[in-house]
């Protein structure tokens, strides 16, 4: 594949618009959703050596490179981290799909209230429409608006943020037509600084899948999803994520459901099974189960 690609100067100039509240992509939420139309993605380089951590040591990492944006001999251009948070919420709120760094793989995001942005991110990826998209969230506070929670809340605490989706029902404040074929619903909450910070300045749910084709390898940087550059309204390029030659860092979150009491399932593996199920057990006394939780 090749080289990240700099986006010409007017396309830049858009971005900075809209991220300075200038353009037409403000920070207010809109009432519609069409999809952006254009010659494919804007990149946002976000500024390196960022922290990512519960402890919230991000933040003094942030103040540190606010302002920081420059020319990198001709590669993609690094922009302050508030500026790529503004960006991203304007292409977001505007209907478009943005590709964001997580903290197993890189993803590709949209509102899940938009269903025009849903359709397009199963078209996006070749995706099944029977499979359904994870909601990622801000805060552990904000599940209990969009989910029938039936686990204590220091449960909740102990297992995110971090590189897990738990599945539990979902209630009526998310958009019918997430997930039409099922009452339940992935949560997840990265426990990665820009998504973290991304998901909280949305102000609301975000629909979250995998930067890649269904059935193809995930993706641990931008390069190596260049395929969908063209659909997508923004690629936020946070650098690598693990080690490519590692498969077990292409394993994503581990999946587990918690929607029945006293009971949990594993759906899938990921790249946290044995630590999860380890304070499910031992913590919190749940029971595996092999069959479907409901």
């Amino acid at each position: 594949m090749g080289p990240v690609r700099t986006p010409p100067p007017a396309v830049l100039g858009a971005v900075e618009a809209a991220a300075m509240g200038l353009g037409e992509g403000s920070l207010a939420p809109r009432v519609s959703c069409l999809l952006p139309t254009g010659p494919g993605a804007r990149f946002l380089q976000l500024p390196r050596g960022v922290v990512d951590s519960r402890a919230g040591q991000a933040a003094a990492s942030k103040r540190d490179l606010e302002g920081e944006r420059s020319e990198k001999g001709g590669g993609a251009v690094s922009w302050s981290w508030s500026e790529a948070l503004t960006a991203a919420v304007t292409a977001l709120r505007a209907g478009g799909l943005v590709a964001v760094p997580t903290d197993t793989l890189y993803g590709v995001a949209c509102s899940a209230c938009c269903s025009a942005a849903l359709g397009a991110v199963y078209s996006l990826k070749g995706r099944s429409q029977t499979k359904p998209l994870a909601v990622c969230l801000g805060g552990v506070a904000d599940i209990y608006k969009y989910c029938q929670v039936r686990v204590p809340r220091e449960l909740l605490e102990d297992l995110l943020p971090g590189p897990v989706t738990l599945v539990m029902e979902r209630s009526r404040e998310l958009n019918k037509d997430l997930n039409p074929f099922t009452p339940l619903v992935g949560i997840r909450i990265p426990d990665h600084a820009f998504m973290r910070d991304l998901a909280q300045a949305f102000s609301g749910p975000l629909a979250l899948t995998s930067a890649n084709i269904s059935s193809q390898p995930s993706s641990l940087n931008v390069k190596e999803f260049q395929d969908l550059w063209p659909q997508l309204s923004l690629v936020i390029d946070g650098g690598p994520i693990g080690d490519v030659k590692s498969p077990e860092c292409r394993l994503g979150s581990t999946v587990v459901d918690l929607s029945v009491p006293g009971k949990y399932r594993i759906i899938r593996p990921g790249c946290a099974l044995t630590q999860t199920a380890a304070i499910l057990q031992k913590k919190y006394r749940l029971v595996p189960s092999e069959e479907p939780c409901s």
